[in-house]
């Protein structure tokens, strides 16, 4: 049976249901989805409901982020980035949270 989604799709929606539309790992929002190994995210934002597909290094995904820490998101997306580091140094999450720090997203 051929299904017009993808099966990252669907299992995206799997994961989002029974958690109010959040993805949730023991009870901690999750703000970044990493995707093709660290190039692209989907970013999702609590202050508009939204998620953003982005590369991880253009402008946009640098806008959203600061977004989210005027927010008062700063420190849990800082500490995602750490984690995400740390389970995958090839992927070049510390590039990405030096990007950010470079631009002052996380300051203020």
């Amino acid at each position: 049976m051929a299904s017009n989604t993808s099966k990252t799709a669907r299992a995206s929606v799997r994961a989002g249901q029974g958690t109010g539309g959040a993805l949730s790992v023991l009870g901690e929002y999750k703000y970044l989805i990493p995707l093709a190994n660290g190039r692209f995210a989907y970013v999702r934002n609590l202050t508009n409901g939204k998620t953003a597909h982005l590369k991880t290094d253009s402008e946009a995904f640098v806008e959203e982020i600061r977004i989210l820490a005027a927010a008062g998101h700063g420190a849990k997306i800082r500490a995602e980035l750490e984690s995400l580091e740390a389970a995958n140094p090839q992927h070049g999450w510390a590039a990405t949270e030096k990007r950010l720090v470079d631009a002052g997203v996380f300051e203020g």
